[in-house]
C-alpha cells in the first residue's frame, strides 16, 4: 500500500517525490518528532511550574487562582476541603493555547522560508536547478513540489502539535470551529510566506549563501511589527493581516477571560477598511484577511511562472506592474482612511497616514525596480532593434517607441516606473484634495512630490547600474540604492546637523523627504530641492539614453561583423 501511495505521488507531482524521498528517512522523522514532542513538554512544564506552591509564612498568590485579586500580585489562591489549593484549569489551559499559538505562527513561517530559500540556494550552487528547468514538468509543479516537499519536516512538527492545541483550545472553552479557522489562516498566511521566499530565492543568487538568513529575518521582522497589539488607525494596520496573531484576540475573546497578552490587539473591533468596519466581526476579519493573502499569493505565482523557465526575464510584466500598483494602493490607501476616534485626530493624523503611505510605497517602488529592470543583454538586445528601425528610416516617434517603452518586455523600465508612479500618485492626490487643512495640503503635495521624484532617481540609478560590465549586477544594484537611502540620514545623524539655518534640509535628499516637511523647513530649501532633483533625473536620463545608443551601436557592429566573417 505504501508502494501504491508512492507510486501515486511520483505520477501526480514528480518533484514532489523528489523531495519527499530525500528527507522522509527515519532517522530525519524521528528527530523532527523528538523536536516537537519535547518542544511541547518544555512549554507545559514551564506553565505546571507557575501554579501555585504552599508558603509556610505567607499568602500564596497566583494568576491562575480564583480568589480575590490583589494589585501586582495576582489573585489569591483559596483551598478546598482536602487542601488542595483551587486552580483555574480554564485560564491555565487558555495560556497554553495562546503561547502555543504564538510559538506556532512564528516557527512554521520563519523556518519554512529558510528551508525553501536554503533549498534554492542548494540547487544553484549545485547546478542541478537549470537541470529541473529542462524537464517536461510544468512550473506549478516543480515549485508546487519544492513547496510541499522540502518543508515536510516542518510540517511534521506542526501535525504532532495539534492534539495539544486543540485539547488546550477545547479546555479553555474555545468553540472548535474558530480554531479550526485559525488553522486555515495559518496555513494561507504559511502559503503567502514559502510563495515569497521561493520567489526571493530564485532571484537572490546573487547573494551567495546569505539569502536564506535574509530572506527569514525579513520574514521575522515582518510578523514582529505585525503583531503588534495596538490597531493604530494608519496603513501599519494592513501589515497585522499578514501574521494570524490578530486572531486570536477573537479566540479569546470567546472565553469568559479578560485575557491580556502581549498580542492582545487592542481596538480590533473599530479595525477598518474604507470605513468598512473589518473588525466588527470575526467572519469579516478573516474574510478580509483571506482576500489579502490570496491577492499576493498570486502575483507571487505570476512573478515565478515568469521568473523560473527563464532566469533572464523580468519578475513581471510593465502591465503586469501597473495591475499591481493599482490592487497595492488600493488596498494600502483603505487603511489610511479610518475614523481616529482612538487615535491621532484631524490633519495631524491624515499627514502621519500618508508619511506611512509613502513609506508603503517606497517599499512597494524598491520591487518595482528589481521585477521590471531587464539585464544588461536584453537592453543590448532592444537598443540594436531600436537602431535597425531608425536604420531602416522607420519614424521613432510615430508612437511605437512609447508604446515599447510602456509595453515591452525588454525595454528600460524608466517609463514603467514614471506610469506606475502615476497610478500610485493620482488617488493620493485626489485624497489630499478633500483634506480640511490648506497649510497641511501644500506639504502633503510636497512630500509627495518629493517622494516622487527620489523613486524616480533610484530606478535611473538602478538601470544605468545594470549596463556596467561587472558580475553580481544585482549586487551592486542593491548596494547603491541601499547607500542612496541610508547614507542622508546617517549623515544626518553623526554630524549631527542641527546647528545651520535649516537643520532638517538634508533630509530633502532622502527617501524620507517628510521629516523636513514636519519641521517646517523654509519654503525655498524645498523648492530648490525639487529643481535639483529634476535636474539630477535628466542627467540620469541623459546619461542613460547616451549609453543605450552606444550599446546599440556596439551590438550592431559586432552583428555586421559577424555576417561579414
Amino acid at each position: 500500500m505504501t508502494l501504491s501511495l508512492i507510486n501515486r505521488i511520483g505520477d501526480w507531482n514528480p518533484q514532489l517525490l523528489r523531495e519527499l524521498k530525500g528527507r522522509l528517512k527515519t532517522r530525519n522523522v524521528a528527530i523532527a518528532s523528538a523536536i516537537s514532542l519535547l518542544g511541547q513538554l518544555l512549554l507545559v512544564m514551564s506553565y505546571y511550574g507557575q501554579l501555585p506552591v504552599e508558603k509556610v509564612e505567607s499568602q500564596t498568590f497566583s494568576k491562575y487562582c480564583p480568589g480575590p485579586e490583589q494589585y501586582y500580585r495576582g489573585n489569591e489562591c483559596l483551598k478546598d476541603i482536602a487542601g488542595n489549593f483551587v486552580i483555574n484549569w480554564q485560564y491555565w489551559w487558555l495560556d497554553v493555547f495562546v503561547w502555543l499559538s504564538l510559538i506556532s505562527i512564528f516557527v512554521m513561517s520563519v523556518v519554512g522560508t529558510y528551508m525553501l530559500i536554503a533549498d534554492l540556494a542548494q540547487e544553484d550552487r549545485r547546478s542541478t536547478l537549470n537541470f529541473i528547468r529542462l524537464s517536461p514538468q510544468s512550473t506549478q509543479s516543480i515549485l508546487g513540489g519544492k513547496l510541499l516537499g522540502v518543508p515536510v519536516l516542518l510540517y511534521v512538527v506542526g501535525v504532532l502539535a495539534i492534539p495539544l492545541h486543540l485539547c488546550a483550545g477545547i479546555s479553555a472553552s474555545i468553540p472548535l470551529p474558530l480554531i479550526l479557522t485559525f488553522y486555515g489562516v495559518l496555513a494561507l498566511s504559511c502559503l503567502l510566506f514559502y510563495s515569497g521566499a521561493l520567489l526571493f530565492g530564485l532571484f537572490s543568487s546573487a547573494f551567495s549563501g546569505f539569502q536564506p538568513w535574509l530572506g527569514s529575518g525579513l520574514v521575522l521582522i515582518f510578523l514582529w511589527v505585525g503583531s503588534f497589539k495596538t490597531i493604530a488607525h494608519d496603513p501599519t494596520d494592513w501589515v497585522k493581516l499578514f501574521s494570524p496573531s490578530w486572531m486570536i484576540s477573537y479566540l479569546v475573546s470567546a472565553t469568559s477571560f479578560g485575557y491580556k497578552s502581549p498580542f492582545s490587539y487592542l481596538h480590533i473591533e473599530i479595525w477598518q477598511w474604507f470605513y468598512i468596519p473589518l473588525g466588527a466581526s470575526f467572519v469579516s476579519a478573516v474574510a478580509f484577511a483571506v482576500l489579502n493573502s490570496g491577492l499576493w499569493i498570486y502575483w507571487f505565482w505570476q512573478s515565478m511562472m515568469r521568473r523560473f523557465p527563464n532566469p533572464s526575464n523580468t519578475m513581471l510584466s510593465k502591465g503586469q506592474s501597473y495591475l499591481l500598483t493599482a490592487s497595492f494602493e488600493v488596498i494600502v490607501l483603505g487603511f489610511a482612511m479610518q475614523n481616529m476616534e482612538k487615535g491621532r485626530s484631524g490633519s495631524q493624523g491624515l499627514s502621519f497616514n500618508l508619511n506611512y503611505l509613502l513609506f508603503f510605497n517606497l517599499f512597494l517602488f524598491l520591487c518595482l525596480i528589481a521585477s521590471l529592470s531587464p539585464q544588461r543583454q536584453a537592453l543590448q538586445d532592444w537598443a540594436r532593434y531600436r537602431r535597425e528601425k531608425v536604420t531602416n528610416r522607420q519614424r521613432v516617434w510615430n508612437g511605437s517607441l512609447v508604446r515599447d517603452l510602456m509595453w515591452g518586455e525588454k525595454s528600460p523600465n524608466i517609463m514603467a516606473i514614471a506610469l506606475n508612479l502615476f497610478i500610485t500618485s493620482l488617488p493620493l492626490i485626489c485624497w489630499i484634495l478633500v483634506w480640511p487643512n490648506n497649510t497641511e495640503k501644500v506639504d502633503a503635495f510636497l512630500s509627495l512630490a518629493l517622494t516622487v521624484t527620489v523613486i524616480a532617481i533610484y530606478a535611473a540609478i538602478a538601470q544605468l547600474m545594470l549596463l556596467m560590465k561587472t558580475q553580481k549586477q544585482a549586487v551592486w544594484v542593491a548596494g547603491a540604492l541601499g547607500a542612496a537611502i541610508v547614507l542622508p540620514p546617517l549623515i544626518f545623524a553623526v554630524l549631527s546637523l542641527g546647528s545651520g539655518t535649516d537643520p532638517y534640509a538634508i533630509w530633502l535628499f532622502s527617501a524620507f523627504p517628510w521629516v523636513a516637511l514636519t519641521q517646517h523647513t523654509a519654503a525655498t530649501t524645498v523648492f530648490m530641492t525639487i529643481i535639483g532633483q529634476f535636474t539630477l533625473l535628466a542627467v540620469l536620463n541623459a546619461r542613460l539614453s547616451l549609453q543605450l545608443r552606444q550599446a546599440g551601436e556596439s551590438a550592431s557592429k559586432a552583428l555586421l561583423a559577424a555576417h561579414k566573417a
